[in-house]
């Protein structure tokens, strides 16, 4: 089949890169080895050329070190059953019961992130930076433990965030070097997280400015974080991107749970890639402002969890209008008040794509499943004329004028650059370290010549085109929602402004996860989660990665 890959990866048409500055060869003496046998990959996008990071100047553990010296490794073996794999109420029930506390949290994940970062043959390169503030603020969670009860579930909580999403006391980078000392302020959705008492532990690993930047690059990669890796195949699997280091760190039980951002498959892609509960919202649900875009059009953060009630608890927390992101909404709905005792697929309505279940045995098991479970089965053919014409045009026209908005609104005054010009130039000076792979979509952004007209007349077409890929079966047979594995059509369901949650349904025969997406009309977020919630209860398919146990 004729797969319809739809993350920003698979829509790119990529071409052999034909700038001698991006073709020398980039390596060190100790990696010299390994990327030498990365080239026999049959994957030419897991062809590294780098897989550390350049400009990484300290292990991002170091400020912890005297507190990690007295966590010892039989305090981390007595609470690793206790908190791996743990949902969120789970893990607060054992601190209300006495049996660790909110600093032990933080300690246990620090240790655990060293424990396998530190490791050269293990680590995934998914952590590039660590809230110094962290354990302190931990203690004081612990301080406050008695008046937990009027408090969100996400309070105490340590939690990742993509390293394009603004974070007070550390770097917000978007993986680019010219960024590398952007001290940009909270963004809202953190500031939200903050406000319920979650704890920033620290900021991921991402494909470099939201895998839109290099043509033929390899998913995961960024010049500041270097090349994420996939825990369930080092080096052999793809991380899935752009929210690469979200996926792997939640994967590997790096923290409780972790925040991406999508355009268009960049959450859907690495929670299938890394067995996870990824949720992509409709536009609006969670505010962008303070968050490095691609496409004010499409963009938007979501949670990505090990569980679908974390992935409710984390939606919930950031939910929030914001009067500085026009496409803000007050939510209608708790998110944690999600039915997880009587919600049922009796009655319930999917489509399902012909494509798939004649031609992928792991979404027809998942199918017949949901069958077996009472749900009700339309199998159907997206109509041809559904197409995603001058797609690119969009992301590229939305990145030349979104991006000079962050950078002069928030990122820090540090910032010289201000154009997608000027960040060209900038790696220009050191293609070798800036962009080994190439820069070939931020040069052909600078070229790009659609008049604000012409763009207006291209996103109302795509949008129309994208409901027409869901909605002559959706209307046709009432469906609760389209069934599509991992982000085959997430880029469908992005110019349609579908929200997408994407949940494991099993393994490939090498071992390679992939995952059952459930695709809906806007604001269907609570609905979503209550069909993934079945979904993972009567399946339970999700393992951890064997090396990462």
């Amino acid at each position: 089949m004729r797969k319809i890959f739809i993350a920003l990866s698979f829509l790119i048409v990529v071409i052999s890169c034909k700038n001698p500055n991006t073709n020398v060869e980039v390596k060190t003496e100790t990696e010299s080895k390994e990327i030498t046998l990365q080239q026999e990959h049959e994957n030419p996008r897991m062809r590294f050329k780098l897989i550390q990071p350049r400009y990484r100047k300290n292990s991002p553990w170091n400020v912890f070190a005297g507190d990690l010296e007295n966590f010892s490794q039989s305090k981390y073996n007595k609470l690793k059953p206790l908190i791996i794999e743990k949902n969120i109420y789970q893990i607060q029930a054992f601190i209300e019961a006495g049996q660790f506390t909110y600093a032990d949290l933080v300690l246990f994940y620090l240790y655990r992130i060293k424990k396998f970062e530190a490791d050269k043959n293990l680590s995934l390169n998914t952590i590039i930076a660590l809230n110094p503030q962290a354990l302190k603020q931990a203690r004081e969670c612990d301080a406050n433990l008695s008046k937990k009860d009027s408090i969100h579930p996400v309070f105490g909580m340590p939690i990742l965030v993509k390293d394009n999403i603004g974070t007070t006391g550390m770097p917000t980078t978007a993986g680019a070097v010219v960024l590398e000392n952007n001290r940009a302020k909270d963004a809202f959705i953190v500031e939200k997280l903050k406000e319920k008492g979650a704890i920033i532990l620290g900021k991921v690993n991402l494909s470099e400015w939201a895998y839109y930047f290099c043509e033929d690059c390899p998913l995961g990669y960024s010049a500041i974080g270097g090349q994420t890796l996939n825990p369930y195949g080092r080096k052999i699997f793809e991380t899935g991107g752009s929210s690469s280091g979200s996926g792997v760190a939640v994967a590997a039980n790096y923290a409780v749970a972790a925040v991406g951002t999508e355009t268009a498959g960049s959450i859907l892609s690495p929670s299938g890639q890394n067995s996870i509960v990824g949720l992509k919202p409709t536009v609006g649900l969670l505010s962008r402002s303070g968050i490095v875009p691609i496409s004010t059009t499409l963009d938007t953060p979501g949670p990505m969890t090990k569980s679908v009630v974390d992935n409710a608890i984390l939606l919930d927390a950031m939910s929030g209008k914001d009067s500085t992101d026009a496409a803000s909404i007050t939510s209608q709905e708790e998110f944690i008040k999600i039915d997880t005792s009587s919600v049922t697929f009796t009655g319930k309505r999917f489509g399902v794509f012909n494509s798939l279940i004649e031609e992928d045995s792991i979404y027809n098991k998942a199918v017949e499943k949901i069958k077996q479970l009472g749900g009700e089965i339309y199998i159907f053919d997206p109509p041809a004329e559904a197409t995603l014409d001058n797609f690119l045009t969009l992301l590229n026209v939305d990145m030349k004028n979104d991006l000079p908005a962050y950078l002069s609104n928030y990122a820090s005054k540090n910032i010289t650059v201000k154009s997608i010009n000027d960040i060209v130039e900038f790696n220009l000076k050191d293609v070798y370290n800036r962009a080994p792979y190439n820069q070939k979509i931020f040069e052909n952004i600078i070229n790009e010549t659609t008049t604000t007209e012409q763009l207006s007349e291209i996103k109302i077409n795509l949008e129309l085109k994208g409901r027409l890929f869901f909605d002559e079966a959706i209307n046709t047979h009432n469906l609760d929602a389209i069934l599509s594995v991992n982000n085959y059509h997430a880029a469908f369901a992005a110019v349609a402004k579908y929200p997408c949650i994407t949940v494991p349904m099993g393994y490939k025969a090498s071992g390679e996860p992939v995952n059952l997406t459930f695709v809906a009309k806007p604001f269907n977020e609570k609905k979503l989660l209550e069909l993934g919630y079945i979904f993972e209860k009567a399946t339970q398919v999700r393992k951890q990665p064997e090396d990462y146990k």
